[in-house]
């Protein structure tokens, strides 16, 4: 049996980061393909639900204004990450 028959197919057309922070039920996402998307979630499994959607209305919003959309990345990546916090001077 192979592993990966049994495991659900995250289907995203573009790269994603997810974020925890300081607080336990709050995490972070974003896309650094697609510029200016971006997101929070209760849980890594919800930044995943509400991005696989919010990815698809992004790039309807991008179409209907005229704007450039991003072509799909060939290979996109989940990257899940401790919250990244600007240095202080």
């Amino acid at each position: 049996m192979n592993w990966s028959e049994d495991l659900p197919m995250l289907d995203l057309s573009y790269s994603l980061v997810i974020e925890a922070t300081d607080e336990p039920n709050f995490f972070g996402f974003y896309s650094p393909d697609l510029e200016g998307f971006s997101g929070v979630g209760y849980s890594i499994e919800d930044c995943l639900y509400k991005a696989k959607w919010g990815m698809q209305e992004h790039v309807a919003l991008l179409r209907e204004h005229g704007l450039p959309v991003p072509d799909f990345s060939p290979d996109p990546r989940i990257i899940i990450q401790n919250e990244k916090k600007p240095a202080i001077a």
